[in-house]
């Protein structure tokens, strides 16, 4: 019997055609890192999706986030009749879904490096967090900092220099933008809030991330909104 083979672009077609229509909740994009980390990567490798964004500190934040969410919390990806929670769980669901985009690095070497750093920065560096909210409009040089957070600066550069120079060839910390970069674009944008001083190759690489298409649109979007929550400005001394 004769098969034909479909001409790989039909092919990549029909698969894109049967994965469900995918929709993300998050949450303002002025605060919310979690919600930034899968918003930047689908923006970023082209993957097309609904955004439904529920605003935090209103009476009605819990009602509406555990509408889509039983853990009660933002990001949340609804793929047809599967919801998928916790910012990592759906980069990797991603990842898989659409492994032609290449979301993590090729190199199998990079791929663990990239998931490794990944999954430290998603389970530790409660020092920046604690001390240094994302909050994009604000700009408080000095700020939030204390022993924990400053130890947390500096294994981030410790990262990003390592990546940098054995994977990044001192473009994007595995060399192309991957699920690593959107990882760490909110600690960017706390470094750029917080007035972090870096050394020169590290500043270039935030400037690199900065500049990147679906990091520049959610950064100018977080800038439109006018919500603000209260507990998010107040940062400590």
């Amino acid at each position: 019997m004769q098969t034909t083979e479909l001409d790989p672009g039909l092919t990549q077609a029909l698969a894109a055609a049967r994965k469900p229509g995918l929709t993300l909740v998050i949450a303002n994009k002025n605060y919310s890192s979690w919600s930034m980390r899968p918003w930047v990567a689908m923006t970023a490798f082209g993957i097309p999706f609904q955004e439904v964004r529920i605003l935090l500190g209103q009476d009605d934040t819990g009602g509406k986030i555990a509408e889509y969410s039983a853990c009660g919390r933002v990001p949340v990806l609804l793929a047809g009749d599967m919801t998928i929670w916790d910012s990592l769980a759906i980069c990797e669901y991603l990842a898989e879904q659409f492994q032609e985009k290449h979301l993590w690095p090729q190199d199998v070497a990079a791929r663990a490096m990239a998931r490794s750093i990944c999954a430290e920065m998603h389970s530790g560096f409660t020092g920046l967090r604690g001390s240094m909210t994302m909050n994009i409009r604000a700009r408080l040089p000095g700020k939030g900092r204390n022993t924990g957070s400053q130890a947390d600066i500096g294994r981030i550069s410790e990262i990003w220099e390592e990546c940098l120079s054995r994977f990044g060839h001192h473009q994007f910390l595995f060399g192309e933008f991957s699920l690593a970069d959107a990882y760490f674009a909110p600690v960017v944008m706390r470094f750029q809030t917080y007035g972090v001083t870096l050394a020169p190759a590290l500043n270039a690489y935030c400037e690199r991330v900065l500049a990147h298409p679906a990091v520049a649109r959610w950064v100018e979007e977080a800038l439109a909104e006018t919500e603000s929550v209260p507990r998010f400005d107040v940062v400590p001394d």
